[in-house]
This record gives C-alpha cells, sequence and structure tokens, in this order.
C-alpha cells in the first residue's frame, strides 16, 4: 500500500504560513515596520500605492544586513532575534517567528535592497512567488529597503477577499498609528500615492499623540504615571467631556508593543464609572513596562494579545492610577456638600448694602373697637414715592347681603360632560419602549426604535439620492475636530452629506466648519452624528457609490431615531405609526430587524383559555 502522507513542498508551506501572517496588506506594513525598528533605525519611510494592493515600500537607515543575512533572511524560521526556546521569554524585540519575510514574499514580488555601514557596496535581491529571480551587487545608502509589489499575484482567491482602498487604508494606518505611537523617537512618514499623510518628527510622548491626532487633541490629554514593583504606567487618558462613540482612539503598549486587552480595557471603563454619557469610550494612550518574563507574546499569531502572569494585580493598579489622575487633575468630582445654587447672592445685589425697614405703632389701637378700620401695625418702607395700594381694597366692607345671586345652581364645571370626556387615545406606549395600536383583528405592538430607524433610513436615503434636503441655518457656525484620516473621508462624503442638509462652511487641515444642518437635527447632537457616521463608514465602506449612500443612511438614521426609554407624546406615537406604514418596507429595520408583531383576539383568548 502506497503512502498517503507526503511533505509539502516549499513554496506551498510558505502560502499556508502567508495565511495567517499575511491577512491584508496592513499586515505587511506591520511586519516590515517592526523589522526596520528591530534594525535600529532611526528614520523610517513608508510608501504605499492603492492601499497596499499594488506597492507597498519601507525604507530604513539601520543597521542593514550582510550578504549572506539577506539571502537567509527569506528562509523559514529565520530570525536574528532568538537563540533558544528559553529566550521566548525574554523577549525585548518585536519580529521573532522568522516566518515574516518568507511568508511575504511567497505571495508577492519583493525587491530588497540592504548595505551595512562598513561595507562599500550592498546586496540588491528580487524574489517573485518564493522564486529567487537575481541577487546583485548595488551601490546603496546605509539601511535597507523593502518592497513589495502585487500582493496576492499568485492567489487570486485571496485577493478577492480585499476589501475596498478606503478601509485597506485605514487599517494600514491603524497599523502605521500603532508603531509610530510606541517610538516616539523614530521619525516616521507615510506617502500613499504620490501624497504625503504623515509626517512625524521624533519628539516626545505626548508632542507624538498631537501630531498623529491633531486637532484639540492636546486639551483633552491627562497624565498618567504609576510606578510599582509589578508594573509601570505612563501615557495619558481622556478628558470625560471628550469622550467618543467609537474606540478609535484606545492604545495600550506593553513593552513598546501594541496589544489588546478587553480585560484592562475594562479597568479603564471602571475608573470612569460615573464620568461618561452611555455610549461613549474614553480615549487611552497608556504605556506598561512589566519584565519581560511575566508575559507570554507567543500566544496569537498577530501578537496583539499577551498573557499575563498576574492579572487581577495589572487590573487593580491601572483602575486605581486612572481614578487618581481624573481626580488629581479635577476631572472627576471631589468629595464635598451639596449646596442650593438659588441661596446664592445674586450678581446685582452683591455689594448693596440690606435696607432697615422701619415700624410705626399705633397708639391709639384698641382690638376690643368695633371699628376695625385699622391694622395694629403698618410698614411702611423708605421710599417716599409710596403707592396708592390701598385703593385697590375700596368696597371690600359693603354689606354683603346687597349682593342677589341667580337662583340657577351653579354647575363645578364650565363645560358640559360630553366636552369634558377625554377623547379616546389611539396609541399608548410602553415601558417608553414599545407603541400599542388597536387594530380590527387585536392590536399591533410597534418597536419605536426601529420603526423610527426605518421611517429616517428611507428619508436620508431619497434625500441623498434625489438631492432635494433642506437646511436649517445656524446663527453661529460650528467648528468640529478630527483625525487627518476622519478629515479624508469626510471630504469624500461631503457631497452626500449636503444632500442630507448639512452645509460645510470649510473643511480644514483638522477641522470642519458647518453653517447650515438637516432639519430637526439639534447642534448639540452633530458631533454625535458625524462621529457615528465616520466609525461606521471607516469599519466597512462599500465600493460602489450607492452602497456607500446606505451605509451613510443607515448610520445617520441609527444616530437620530428616537431611543428606548425616550417618552413619546400621543402626537408622537401617533406620528410614528402613519410615517411607519408609508414606508416602502415597513416590517423590518435598515438593519433586518422586525419593526412591529402583531397579536389577534384569538391570541388573547387563548392566553385565557376562553
Amino acid at each position: 500500500m502506497s503512502s498517503i502522507i507526503q511533505l509539502l513542498p516549499d513554496h506551498v508551506a510558505n502560502q499556508i504560513a502567508a495565511g495567517e501572517v499575511v491577512q491584508r496588506p496592513a499586515s505587511v506594513v506591520k511586519e516590515l515596520l517592526e523589522n526596520a525598528i528591530d534594525a535600529g533605525a532611526s528614520d523610517i519611510k513608508l510608501i504605499c500605492k492603492e492601499a497596499g494592493k499594488v506597492l507597498i515600500q519601507v525604507i530604513d537607515n539601520g543597521k542593514g544586513m550582510s550578504v549572506t543575512d539577506a539571502r537567509l533572511c527569506f528562509e523559514r524560521h529565520a530570525t536574528s532575534k532568538i537563540r533558544q526556546a528559553e529566550d521566548l521569554f525574554d523577549l525585548h524585540t518585536k519580529g521573532f517567528r522568522g516566518e515574516a519575510l518568507a511568508s511575504i514574499a511567497a505571495i508577492a514580488h519583493v525587491e530588497m535592497k540592504t548595505k551595512q555601514d562598513q561595507d562599500e557596496l550592498g546586496t540588491h535581491i528580487i524574489i517573485e512567488g518564493s522564486k529567487f529571480i537575481s541577487q546583485d551587487v548595488a551601490v546603496l545608502p546605509k539601511g535597507t529597503s523593502f518592497l513589495v509589489k502585487n500582493l496576492f499575484y499568485n492567489i487570486p482567491a485571496r485577493r478577492n477577499f480585499l476589501k475596498s482602498d478606503i478601509v485597506e487604508l485605514r487599517h494600514i494606518i491603524d497599523e502605521f498609528h500603532r508603531v509610530a505611537l510606541a517610538h516616539h523617537n523614530i521619525h516616521f512618514t507615510l506617502y500613499h500615492n504620490g501624497s504625503e499623510l504623515f509626517n512625524l518628527p521624533q519628539s516626545n510622548a505626548r508632542q507624538r499623540i498631537v501630531n498623529v491626532f491633531a486637532g484639540k487633541t492636546n486639551e483633552k490629554l491627562v497624565p498618567i504615571k504609576e510606578s510599582t514593583d509589578i508594573l509601570t504606567i505612563s501615557g495619558f487618558i481622556g478628558k470625560p467631556e471628550f469622550a467618543k462613540r467609537n474606540r478609535g482612539e484606545q492604545f495600550f503598549f506593553v513593552n513598546d508593543r501594541f496589544i489588546k486587552s478587553g480585560y484592562l480595557h475594562h479597568a479603564i471603563l471602571a475608573a470612569y464609572d460615573g464620568l461618561l454619557r452611555d455610549g461613549a469610550q474614553p480615549s487611552y494612550f497608556l504605556y506598561l513596562t512589566v519584565p519581560p518574563h511575566t508575559i507570554d507574546i507567543n500566544i496569537h499569531p498577530t501578537k496583539t494579545e499577551i498573557k499575563f502572569d498576574d492579572e487581577h494585580a495589572l487590573y487593580a493598579i491601572l483602575r486605581s492610577a486612572a481614578k487618581h489622575s481624573l481626580g488629581q487633575f479635577n476631572v472627576s468630582p471631589i468629595l464635598d456638600f451639596e449646596r442650593d445654587f438659588n441661596l446664592d447672592t445674586p450678581y446685582n445685589y452683591q455689594n448693596k448694602g440690606a435696607e432697615t425697614p422701619t415700624i410705626q405703632v399705633d397708639s391709639n389701637f384698641n382690638p376690643f373697637q368695633e371699628d376695625k378700620k385699622h391694622n395694629q401695625f403698618s410698614y411702611k418702607p423708605k421710599s417716599e414715592n409710596q403707592p396708592h395700594w390701598e385703593s385697590l381694597y375700596v368696597g371690600l366692607n359693603a354689606d354683603v347681603s346687597d349682593v342677589h345671586f341667580e337662583s340657577e345652581a351653579v354647575t363645578s364645571s364650565l363645560f358640559s360632560e360630553n366636552e369634558v370626556e377625554k377623547a379616546p387615545t389611539s396609541t399608548y406606549q410602553i415601558h417608553k419602549k414599545y407603541i400599542v395600536s388597536p387594530i380590527k383583528s387585536g392590536m399591533m405592538i410597534i418597536n419605536q426604535q426601529r420603526a423610527h430607524q426605518r421611517i429616517l433610513y428611507e428619508k436620508f436615503l431619497k434625500n441623498i439620492t434625489l438631492e432635494q434636503a433642506s437646511s436649517q441655518q445656524l446663527l453661529f457656525p460650528l467648528t468640529l475636530y478630527f483625525s487627518a484620516n476622519e478629515i479624508k473621508l469626510i471630504k469624500e462624503i461631503k457631497q452626500s452629506l449636503e444632500n442630507t442638509g448639512f452645509v460645510f462652511e470649510e473643511i480644514n487641515k483638522d477641522s470642519v466648519v458647518i453653517s447650515g444642518l438637516p432639519v430637526k437635527v439639534f447642534e448639540s447632537e452633530v458631533s454625535i452624528v458625524l462621529e457615528q457616521l465616520v466609525s461606521d463608514l471607516q469599519d466597512e465602506i462599500p465600493d460602489s457609490n450607492f452602497s456607500q449612500m446606505d451605509s451613510m443612511a443607515k448610520s445617520l438614521a441609527k444616530s437620530l431615531a428616537v431611543k428606548t426609554g425616550t417618552y413619546l407624546t400621543e402626537e408622537a406615537q401617533e406620528n410614528i405609526v402613519n410615517k411607519l406604514f408609508a414606508c416602502k418596507e415597513a416590517t423590518i429595520s435598515p438593519f433586518n430587524k422586525t419593526t412591529f408583531i402583531t397579536l389577534s383576539v384569538e391570541d388573547l383568548d387563548k392566553k385565557f383559555n376562553v
């Protein structure tokens, strides 16, 4: 019987390994940037074309490689970072698995140029799909240049799974941010399609954060610093009033390596307890330093998850440090007695003295006299211009017997019983969540939030496509601040936003000025609406123009629809019911959720066992 187990060829094994290492162009960017940092570079350039699908190039001024190392680095499990298994638990570098370059070379056209400082000439290598094409000597500057072209050219199925250029570029920028924020002592530059997106000079941590996110980032940063035997914390957390709906500005760095940790994120949220509005997410840029032997980095293929020896201690220290920082800079409320602001002295009376009233006593007053025309005491203010208020009460002592009443009994109401009786209500609200409306066969129960989402979705979609939305002008223009990547996206969807009713006065490098809003959109909601819209579009923006409009309409409907827990008047309830059944698809929300259900009389009878 012939053997059925075979050893895979190297090029097949490399392609399988590439499935773990290289998921999208951003994965290549991450690996190449980390290699450049490990090479001791002080200046790193990242160049991309068409969101990395056509070209990714990383140029550094690090120590470079020798001729032998240049050829050997493309072999599987080839690394300069570790020598034995124990080194995995004492890591001080980024890449250590030794599969990155071999995996990238298996699915793309790779061109590498490298030269060490002591060498006169460098090495130029070209590889296509794990196959060496050429290796030549070349005159090069010190450092290394990796050029990756036509990613997934030999695996078209994988290439078809890539998203639009906007989505892929966002992932590249995210990886660029993570590396740049962790290494503020390195000069980073990012170019895309010939234009410079980021130019981050060497700086301190605060300046690097401000340079990356621009806007009013500097105003919202609160420093945090704590040092213990098992953990050292430094960095910044954001003020509660600047919290956003999305989680874009949340970074944990452990020993200068970006990680994701829902457990540590919960510690930060616990420190903000009671300070954030519903659904808001705080910003934080936290640098944690722990002994390398207390963490295990090699538990996830992308090395973005870390196992800690004592997570509970880290949680407690991180939460208390964040809470202390918020209190120290007067961000969170301190212990104080409550006082009534109504008892404070009005501003106009602060510098005025009190006027002493005068009291005059009537010495002739006798309470046993029948004539009680005089009061015992009379109060007269200092002002001599005394109004004749006594004239208002002239005639009150007249004899009551002179007044004649109608013999007809006086009713207790000005209206008849038919007029007083309240008109029957056609809708009712239950738990500020559902609207109940009676119908011929029984009753209909409507989810008010989903129904309103459907109404707004069709309205915004119609306005965007037909360009017939109306706007309400603001008395004073509103300025909102965004990151460079968000500004780029807003410029792309500017026309569609204007079709919904937004009026942009100007769009700057880090801010937008809005002078008009869609009807029934309040000024206080604008920042929340645009932040949610940008976040939704960044997560998954389709290629086609119509799909982009559809995503915008869904995002706006989700942000502006009435929420569960909102009280609705009878008029508002009936308005939602009427508009819902005027929609083209009234049965489901824009997110394919049921908007209403019906209960027939028969169903109710069954409940009562009638």
